[in-house]
């Protein structure tokens, strides 16, 4: 499934949520999603723990 399909199909159901549920449905919807998508690359193995809470590496940084 393409990437597109997938943005498609996250849209609709926001605003499924949005419209028949009201703001608050649209946030809880939009914050279940946003752990899914975590959650799914942790399982894929595309994202570590440590990235979520390492702080950037910025070579021009003085210390």
């Amino acid at each position: 499934m393409s990437m597109a399909v997938v943005g498609l199909v996250a849209g609709m159901a926001l605003g499924f949520a949005g419209y028949f549920g009201g703001f608050g449905a649209f946030v809880l919807v939009a914050a279940l999603g946003a752990i899914g998508f975590v959650a799914g690359r942790f399982l894929d193995g595309d994202l570590e723990p440590g990235d979520l809470f390492r702080g950037r590496d910025r070579g021009d940084r003085r210390r």
